[in-house]
């Protein structure tokens, strides 16, 4: 009953019951922006581990596989040429994108709650369907938020349009993917490969399907994981609470 203030260690707020809090007049304060960088660093790092098959080839070194030269052996997709599509081009998306861009990705196509021509300008991206994005783009990364209209849009459809060559990421929220969709999709050869930095539950049960897989590639969601960034997530979280403590305006709110 005298709960006045909430203040999150996180830039998203899936977790909050926010009907309630609304209702019972409750601030919010959270921390965007100052997890933008160390987020879309993760991002490219999980693409390319899942794309160039990192973690299997590590593994093939500690177990003796790597034997002798072979042409095709632990070949992965590059991206150099290639068309990249992000699923919501805010903060992350766009930090993404702009450090992608340098590895000579060829095109950018995004989707999400309706075009940004200004934003996308700088990655000459063009905002396409869901469809269209999932048909012709050879990585998929996901940064959206999760609400109601992003939940499980990531499921048989999607990976059903997608190429058998192309590799999916998500670092956004673990429910924005149909799991038992994405495992099919990589179990049966229909997309070439996943990342995955969040997961629904978290943790991920160790006994997990798509732990089995060797072209699954999963995270114990660490996208903001730098000691820099988890300081300053820290003391703009403290600032929040004092504030909202004091009736003064926070530095970071989520306005309800």
């Amino acid at each position: 009953p005298n709960l006045k203030v909430i203040s999150t260690l996180s830039v998203g707020f899936d977790h909050l019951a926010l009907d309630e809090i609304k209702k019972r007049g409750i601030r919010v304060g959270y921390t965007p922006d100052v997890l933008t960088d160390a987020t879309a660093e993760l991002s490219v790092a999980l693409l390319l581990s899942a794309c160039r098959r990192l973690p299997e080839a590590a593994e093939q070194v500690k177990s003796g596989g790597w034997t002798t030269w072979k042409p095709l052996w632990m070949c992965g997709y590059g991206l150099s040429d290639s068309t990249v599509g992000i699923i919501g081009l805010g903060r992350i998306g766009q930090a993404v994108a702009r450090r992608l861009k340098p590895f000579g990705v060829r095109r950018f196509l995004y989707t999400g709650s309706g075009p940004k021509p200004e934003i996308a300008a700088e990655f000459g991206a063009e905002f396409v369907p869901l469809t269209r994005l999932a048909e012709e783009s050879d990585f998929v990364v996901v940064t959206c938020a999760l609400t109601p209209a992003t939940q499980e849009m990531c499921n048989k459809d999607f990976f059903g349009r997608m190429k058998k060559t192309s590799v999916f990421v998500n670092t956004s929220r673990g429910a924005v993917v149909n799991q038992e969709d994405l495992y099919d999709a990589l179990a049966h050869g229909q997309i070439a490969a996943a990342g995955l930095d969040v997961t629904t539950p978290e943790p991920l049960p160790t006994d997990h399907p798509l732990l089995s897989l060797k072209n699954c590639v999963i995270l114990p969601h660490i996208g903001s994981a730098t000691y820099a960034t988890r300081s300053t997530m820290a003391v703009l979280a403290a600032n929040n609470l004092l504030a909202g403590l004091r009736g003064e305006p926070m530095p970071h709110e989520l306005k309800l």
